[in-house]
């Protein structure tokens, strides 16, 4: 780290060091620090703005229904409530549109889009998707429905025929923070709708759901979105809302201490069940309800759900492993079933790329339509791979690490090889392993006092910002043993000197007989829960026995 870097900040070391890492700038120390105002984007810079709010003022003032069309993930649900309740603040009246990922899948459909107008929408606005539907967006056209995207996926090569396509990852688009959720962008039209209005403020009762959004989705935690997601912690918090009430009291979670680890793994699976299972309905009524008891009902409803869903992603990955075990030598693993539920054949893919670190497409194979989850690595954009493939496709979209599509069945052995010819160009001469970025190498007795919390000005965590990492070299382990419902996990007492941690592995796998008596470590610094009380520990990534010297 340059001396200078060191100087100009005023921090300690470690923060200093833990900042440079991730490539914060001098000049942007103290916004990305203090997370507020500063990192937020002006809505007017996003392209096509102006068009949207003169079209949605329009509708407005001529009492026109308007059709907010979304997607079934908890990016999609949360970014259709945000513009309905947004909306109705303004005196629209507003009608959701959740499709079926059974039926309809991803993006916009005709049939929906027919059903709408016959409604009485003749002004449809999407969110989460659309970007890459300019053919339905023509049809849609011709058959007088005014559309306005929202959305935040990459665009294909021409953009889609509408009023306004409102994408901060457009080639043209001069806004600053290209990486915002769907629900983000949705947010932003909002702000643009109530800009000076008197009602403006009303905007942050939103931000709860921004935020279930921008951390479930995965988009990288740095720049509007630091700021969103700090807000929306605190707007979540506090939730008027008496789904998520319910649904935080159901998990066991503590209401007022939430953080983006209970969305990641506790509240955020649980929203996105409702879609996996069968209708994301569920999820969007618990949002939306009024009702304490409709909403102790849904959130049981979305427990039992989420257990479901569980079970059947571990079916389905012991059945995809069993028939990968001849494919294992190949760049990418490909696997299809006609048993694959759709509903969790993404889950499958990601959880095979942690085991693997390949990418990994997962299909559930129609009787003429099959449908595909892809998962993907650094080193290999899935987006791009399923472009160079569009020629086969029926429809795809997606990000550089998660994308889908569908495919006819007579075409699925040729895009499996071309798939396996591209990774096999890409990948084929890489030493392919996952990589554990270390920010520093310290000894225990650094992590004492207030590091903790020098530590965490650096939260929220999540991808672009991940947790700090660190390396401690010569730890004598004084206490081991397995835990969990097999026994896969362990549990550490670890010494340096005269310094004593309580240490968690849920990595290795590893006995206790397999452990030695001194490792080097490789640990995040967390809060954890131990005999009732809350203590520090580390969290093991990786160890191994240590180097005497």
């Amino acid at each position: 780290m340059p001396d200078e870097y060191l100087n100009a900040s005023a921090l300690p070391p470690l923060v200093a060091q833990l900042l440079y890492n991730r490539g914060v700038k001098l000049e942007d120390i103290d916004p990305f620090l203090s997370a507020d105002r500063r990192l937020e984007g002006n809505p007017f810079l996003l392209p096509d703005i102006s068009q949207a709010v003169s079209r949605v003022y329009k509708a407005v003032l001529a009492r026109e229904k308007i059709a907010v069309y979304g997607d079934f993930d908890v990016d999609g649900v949360t970014a259709i409530v945000i513009l309905v309740e947004g909306l109705s603040w303004l005196g629209a009246e507003v009608i959701p549109y959740i499709p079926d990922r059974v039926n309809e899948g991803h993006g916009l459909k005709i049939s929906a889009l027919e059903k709408l107008q016959a409604q009485g929408a003749n002004l449809v606005i999407t969110v989460d998707c659309g970007v890459t539907d300019p053919t339905v967006v023509k049809q849609a056209q011709n058959m007088g429905i005014d559309m306005i995207i929202t959305d935040h996926h990459i665009p294909l090569g021409s953009l889609p025929r509408a009023v306004a396509v409102i994408d901060p990852k457009r080639k043209d688009s001069v806004y600053p923070y290209p990486g915002l959720a769907g629900a983000g962008v949705a947010f932003k039209l909002l702000q643009a709708l109530f800009h000076k209005d008197s009602k403006e403020k009303w905007l942050t009762r939103l931000l709860d759901l921004v935020v279930l959004a921008t951390v479930t989705d995965l988009v990288s935690l740095v720049g509007e979105n630091r700021y969103l997601v700090k807000e929306g912690l605190k707007e979540l918090n506090n939730s008027s809302r008496v789904g998520i009430q319910e649904m935080v009291k159901l998990a066991g979670l503590k209401p007022g201490e939430l953080d983006t680890e209970d969305i990641s793994w506790v509240l955020g699976p649980r929203l996105n069940a409702a879609g996996r299972m069968n209708n994301a309905s569920i999820s969007y009524q618990l949002l939306t309800t009024q009702s304490s008891e409709e909403a102790r009902l849904l959130a049981l409803e979305l427990e039992g759900k989420n257990v479901e869903r569980q079970k059947l992603t571990s079916e389905v990955l012991s059945r995809a492993r069993e028939k990968l075990a001849a494919k294992l030598h190949l760049p990418v693993l490909i696997e299809g079933d006609e048993s694959y539920s759709i509903g969790v054949i993404g889950l499958v893919a990601g959880k095979l790329v942690d085991e693997f670190y390949k990418p990994a497409i997962i299909i559930n194979l129609g009787p003429e339509l099959c449908q595909g989850s892809c998962r993907s690595i650094a080193e290999f954009d899935i987006a791009s791979a399923l472009e160079e493939c569009h020629d086969l496709l029926t429809a795809f979209g997606g990000h550089p690490l998660a994308a889908g599509f569908t495919v006819a069945r007579r075409n699925l052995a040729q895009l499996e090889q071309r798939l396996v010819n591209l990774a096999t160009d890409q990948l084929g001469h890489l030493e392919l392993c996952p990589e554990l970025v270390i920010d520093a190498e310290l000894p225990l007795t650094v992590l004492a006092g207030d590091t903790f919390n020098l530590i965490q000005k650096l939260s929220p965590f999540g991808r672009g910002n991940p947790q700090p990492t660190f390396l401690t070299r010569q730890v004598e382990v004084i206490e081991c043993r397995n835990f969990g419902n097999h026994g896969e996990w362990l549990r550490l007492k670890l010494k340096q000197g005269n310094v004593t941690w309580q240490a968690v592995d849920f990595e290795s796998q590893k006995k206790r007989a397999e452990i030695p008596s001194h490792i080097d470590i490789v640990y995040n610094l967390e809060k954890s829960h131990w005999n009732g009380e809350e203590v520090l520990s580390l969290n093991l990534l990786d160890f191994a026995p240590a180097q005497l010297r």
